[in-house]
């Protein structure tokens, strides 16, 4: 329960829904559940794959969690600053360009929920599949999905523009702060380890 718990905070499925109304906006419902599945399946895959291998690979690269840790707050911090800047954008150009859903995917499977995962897997001993964080992302990407899902459905396209400027704003502060916190987080642990 634990760490579904985690997962879930790191995920933050209600974020991810507010992020996926902003990168389907205009789309027909039958577009929105394609890329509700499409998303998830990614998310989905990106972190059994940190579970499973993540600590080997920064190992083999000679990365510590903790510069990871950094490295994913900085990724973050780029993305708040982008969604920041989205909203000065947004009536700039007469033809908004493609959705896509990078930001949402960057998102949930963020360097930090990656990092919380490989944690999780590194946590259990021997060499065992790690259930516990394969079990976390399972329940965390399904209850994402199903938020994805009920957004595309209640979604209104309607929504006026200074609302949705405002939530993405919103949104943007939030990942800025988390990168923030991320970054910070791994730096103070690095040199507290050194």
């Amino acid at each position: 329960m634990q760490a579904i718990a985690t997962v879930l905070s790191l995920m933050n499925p209600a974020m991810c829904a507010s992020i996926f109304a902003r990168c389907t906006a205009g789309q027909t419902p039958a577009e929105k559940r394609r890329d509700a599945t499409t998303a998830s399946l990614a998310i989905l895959v990106t972190l059994v794959l940190s579970a499973l291998f993540g600590a080997r690979i920064l190992g083999v690269f000679g990365i510590s969690l903790d510069a990871f840790s950094v490295a994913g707050g900085i990724v973050l911090i780029w993305m708040g600053f982008g969604m920041l800047k989205g909203q000065s954008d947004e009536g700039a150009s007469p033809r908004p360009p493609k959705p896509t859903l990078t930001p949402l995917v960057l998102f949930a499977a963020s360097p930090g929920t990656i990092t919380g995962v490989i944690t999780l897997s590194v946590a259990q001993t021997g060499k065992e599949l790690p259930m516990a964080a394969l079990v976390a992302i399972g329940v965390a990407v399904l209850i994402t999905w199903i938020a994805l899902l009920v957004v595309s459905k209640v979604q209104s396209t309607a929504a006026p523009s200074l609302f949705r400027s405002t939530l993405t704003s919103f949104m943007g502060l939030i990942v800025l702060a988390m990168g923030f916190q991320f970054a910070l987080s791994g730096i103070r642990a690095f040199f507290g380890s050194h």
